[in-house]
C-alpha cells in the first residue's frame, strides 16, 4: 500500500494562509521605509544560507551559520533605531484602543479642528520664514512624545500663530530648541530632539535639520523647519527631510499624513 506524497491538511492550508497574509501585512507596513531594506537583506543572506549547505559548501557554510547563530543579537544591536521605528509602526498600525476610542465618534469635528491648527501653524511659519527667524515645530501623530516634552519647558497652551513667533524670537529665552504641539495644544518648548546621523544631501543644512530628521527617523512625528539663514521651510517624516516648500504644498503634505493616520 503505497502512501501519499503531500499529506495536507485543513490545519496546513491554514498556516500557509496565515503566514502569507503576515508576509503581505509586513510588506505595506515597512514598505518605502528603512526598514524594507533591511529585511530584504536578511531575506537575501537566509536564502543564500540554504543554497550555500544545499550545495554541502562546509567553510561558507560554517561562516554563514556562525553568523545565523548570533544575527539576532547583532540585528538589535547594529539595527536597534530601525527596529524600534517598525515596532511603532505595528503599534499605530493596529492601535486597537485608537481605533475604538470614544473621540472617533466625532472624527469629523477633529479632522475639522486638525485642519485649522495646521493652517495656523504654517502661515506662523510663513511669516517667520519672511523675517528669516528660525524655528523647529514637532506635530504629534499617535506616538506620544513625553521623553522628550520632559526635555523642554512645559507650556500646554491652546495653539496660535502669534504665540509660536513669539516663542521662537530670537531674544526669547525659549526660541532655542523644538516646539511639541499635540491636539490644537503647543505642549512644550525649548525641547532637545536627537540628531540623525544620516548624510544629508545639502551640506549647508545644520543641527535643525538634523535634529528634524533625527526625530522623524525615531517616531511617527511630522516635522516643521524654518531656517535661520535663507528662511525657507522644510519638513521630515519618516526620516525624509523635504526643502524649499511652499506654505500650500506644506499645508497639503501634513493634511494627508493626518488623513492617512486617521484612517
Amino acid at each position: 500500500m503505497t502512501e501519499a506524497f503531500i499529506n495536507l491538511r485543513f490545519l496546513d492550508i491554514l498556516d500557509i494562509l496565515l503566514v502569507a497574509f503576515l508576509i503581505y501585512e509586513l510588506y505595506l507596513l515597512i514598505k518605502g521605509t528603512a526598514a524594507f531594506n533591511i529585511i530584504l537583506g536578511i531575506f537575501i543572506f537566509y536564502i543564500t544560507w540554504i543554497i550555500v549547505r544545499a550545495l554541502n559548501m562546509e567553510l561558507m557554510g560554517s561562516i554563514m551559520g556562525q553568523v545565523m547563530g548570533v544575527g539576532v543579537l547583532a540585528l538589535i544591536v547594529v539595527f536597534q533605531q530601525e527596529i524600534r521605528k517598525l515596532f511603532l509602526l505595528l503599534g499605530t498600525r493596529y492601535n486597537l484602543n485608537n481605533k475604538f476610542s470614544f473621540e472617533t465618534l466625532f472624527s469629523r469635528e477633529k479632522e475639522e479642528d486638525n485642519d485649522y491648527h495646521v493652517k495656523e501653524i504654517v502661515m506662523a511659519c510663513d511669516a517667520m520664514s519672511r523675517s528669516k527667524t528660525g524655528a523647529l515645530i514637532v506635530l504629534v501623530n499617535k506616538t506620544e512624545l513625553q521623553e522628550f516634552v520632559d526635555t523642554g519647558e512645559q507650556i500646554d497652551s491652546r495653539m496660535s500663530g502669534p504665540l509660536l513667533q513669539t516663542i521662537f524670537f530670537k531674544n526669547s529665552p525659549l526660541h532655542d530648541g523644538a516646539v511639541i504641539i499635540n491636539k490644537g495644544k503647543i505642549i512644550a518648548a525649548r525641547c532637545v530632539l536627537p540628531v540623525s546621523s544620516k548624510r544629508l544631501k545639502n551640506d549647508r543644512l545644520g543641527l535643525r535639520h538634523r535634529a528634524a530628521l533625527g526625530i522623524s527617523q525615531a517616531t511617527d512625528a511630522q516635522v516643521i523647519i524654518v531656517s535661520e539663514e535663507t528662511g525657507k521651510l522644510s519638513y521630515a517624516y519618516n526620516g525624509t527631510l523635504h526643502e524649499n516648500l511652499n506654505p500650500v504644498n506644506l499645508i497639503r503634505i501634513i493634511e494627508k499624513v493626518y488623513e492617512k493616520q486617521n484612517r
